[in-house]
C-alpha cells in the first residue's frame, strides 16, 4: 500500500514551503513522491514550482475545491497516478486553503482503490501570526480556519519567528486546547523532518487489517469493509440506522441480494443513497468517523 498525506492549512499559511521541503527529502532518501494539488482558481501557481523540483509526478485540481464538487475529478486524478506511474513510494495532497480537511479527506476515500493507498493523516500548517489575529477574519472564515486546525493529526505552528515568546507560547496553549489530540511543532518556512511526520502519524493499530488513519488517538478513523456475499438491503439500511452518530461518511459499494452488479452506496448526515451500478465493481465500503474500531461490522455479514 501507498502512503498518503494530505497537508492542509489556511491560505497563506505556508504548506506549499512544507510540500517542497517534503519533496526534498524524500528525493535524498531515495524515495518516489508524487503530488495531487488542488488550486481554488482556473491558473496553476504552486504547481509550476513543484515542477521546478524535477521529474516528479503530479496531478492537478484547478477551479474548484478537492471537498466538494472536485471530489469525483480527485478520484480520477488520483487513478491517473496509480494507473501512470507503477514505482510510487508516497503520495502527498496538498489542498486550497479553502477546503475543510475532514471533506477533504473524504474525497480521497476512494472504495476504487481503498485497498491501495494507507492515508496517513492531515497535517495541518497553521499561520500563527493570523491566529493571533484571528478575530479580525469574517464569522464564516474564522470558523473554517479552525476547523482545519481542530481536525488535524499533526498541527505545525508555522512562522513562529514572526512572534514574540509570549505570543507563541499562548498560541501554542490555544492550539492546544483547540485539538488536545495533536502534536503541535513550531516551525519557521514549514521546514520539519519528513521522519518525523511519518514517525508520528504511523502511530497506528497494526491489528487493523487496514488502518487507513493512523492512530488509536486521533478524532477520525476508518474501516474498509469488503463484503463476501450478497446482502439484503433491507437489513442493511437497517444496519445503518442502528450505528452510531459519530458514524458520519460511508460509501461505496455493496452486493444486494437480486442485483446483477453491487449499488453505489452513500451515507452522510443520516441521509442513505443508493445508485445502481451497470458494471461488476470491487463490493469494498468505506467508513469513516469516531469510534470505528469499535463498532462490529463482521457480525451483519455473519447474519445475513
Amino acid at each position: 500500500m501507498i502512503d498518503v498525506y494530505l497537508f492542509s492549512g489556511f491560505l497563506g499559511s505556508g504548506k506549499t514551503s512544507l510540500l517542497m521541503n517534503t519533496i526534498q527529502q524524500l528525493k535524498e532518501e531515495g524515495k518516489k513522491p508524487a503530488i495531487l494539488m488542488n488550486e481554488f482558481g482556473s491558473v496553476s501557481i504552486d504547481s509550476d514550482t513543484v515542477e521546478k523540483s524535477g521529474n516528479i509526478p503530479m496531478k492537478e485540481l484547478l477551479n474548484g475545491c478537492i471537498c466538494c464538487t472536485g471530489s469525483e475529478n480527485t478520484e480520477a486524478q488520483l487513478q491517473a497516478l496509480l494507473e501512470d506511474y507503477d514505482d510510487i513510494d508516497v503520495i502527498i495532497i496538498e489542498t486550497t486553503g479553502a477546503a475543510h480537511p475532514v471533506e477533504a479527506l473524504d474525497a480521497i476515500y476512494s472504495p476504487l482503490f481503498a485497498d491501495r493507498l494507507n492515508v496517513m493523516g492531515i497535517v495541518t500548517v497553521v499561520d500563527t501570526k493570523r491566529w493571533v489575529e484571528r478575530e479580525s477574519l469574517s464569522p464564516q472564515i474564522r470558523s473554517l480556519f479552525m476547523e482545519q486546525i481542530r481536525h488535524a493529526h499533526l498541527l505545525l505552528a508555522n512562522k513562529a519567528d514572526l512572534l514574540s515568546e509570549g505570543e507563541l507560547s499562548t498560541t501554542t496553549m490555544e492550539l492546544s486546547n483547540l485539538n488536545s489530540n495533536a502534536p503541535i511543532i513550531q516551525t519557521e518556512h514549514a521546514k520539519i523532518a519528513f521522519s518525523f511526520i511519518e514517525k508520528t502519524l504511523r502511530n497506528a493499530d497494526h491489528s487493523l487489517s487496514h488502518p487507513i488513519l493512523s492512530g488509536k488517538h486521533l478524532p477520525l478513523s476508518s474501516k474498509l469493509i469488503t463484503f463476501k456475499e450478497k446482502v439484503s438491503k433491507e437489513q442493511f439500511e437497517e444496519f445503518v440506522r442502528s450505528l452510531p452518530e459519530t458514524v458520519y461518511r460511508m460509501k461505496g459499494y455493496v452486493p444486494i441480494q437480486g442485483a446483477n452488479y453491487p449499488y453505489m452506496f452513500q451515507y452522510a448526515y443520516g441521509m442513505v443513497n443508493w445508485l445502481p451500478e451497470y458494471v461488476n465493481v470491487k463490493p469494498n465500503l468505506v467508513i469513516i468517523g469516531e469510534g470505528i474500531d469499535q463498532i462490529d461490522f463482521d457480525s451483519f455479514q455473519t447474519q445475513n
